[in-house]
């Protein structure tokens, strides 16, 4: 394997590997090192969601909160550091809702899945590039901004997705 391109955590490499069918080739991919997603759900059942500015795409996107792993952290601690971080909150119950493979075509990252709830309100100091607004929505109101493409972005959606499924949404 051989690093083409490093930047902060995040680097670009390439590879020789042989494909199921026997063939040979050269594979260049996006080695990266794990993130988190965290749903927060307030007492009143409302989702705590972010606005957040996102400079690759020029515009601000509601998302759950996330973030990416630090070196040799554990996933749960990274999940308690970016839900304080983000939304300068705490939670008591943790349910793990298991992995997503966001971009397995040229990307290796695993995006770990958090429902966080018994929330209270802690100190947490946002990234020097992060501009963030925390919102709250109804589960309804969640919804209907999926339904009518205000809320694009996909990790939020199939966290919500897992999470629903898992009977951990409150009803609409």
């Amino acid at each position: 394997m051989t690093t083409q391109y490093q930047w902060k955590c995040f680097s670009v490499e390439e590879e020789n590997q042989q494909l199921p069918d026997g063939r040979n080739i050269s594979f260049t991919w996006l080695k990266h090192p794990g993130a988190v997603i965290i749903i927060p759900i307030t007492a009143e059942g409302k989702l705590v969601l972010v606005n957040q500015y996102r400079p690759a795409i020029k515009q601000w996107i509601l998302e759950f909160p996330a973030g990416t792993l630090e070196d040799s952290e554990q996933v749960e601690l990274c999940a308690q550091r970016e839900l304080a971080e983000e939304v300068q909150l705490a939670a008591t119950t943790w349910h793990n809702l298991g992995q997503l493979l966001p971009v397995p075509g040229f990307c290796d990252e695993v995006q770990h899945l958090f429902v966080a709830k018994e929330l209270s309100p802690c100190d947490g100091e946002l990234d020097d590039d992060e501009i963030i607004e925390v919102k709250e929505f109804t589960v309804s109101e969640f919804e209907k901004l999926v339904a009518s493409n205000q809320l694009q972005d996909g990790k939020t959606i199939a966290a919500y997705m897992k999470a629903k499924l898992a009977g951990l949404i409150p009803p609409a």
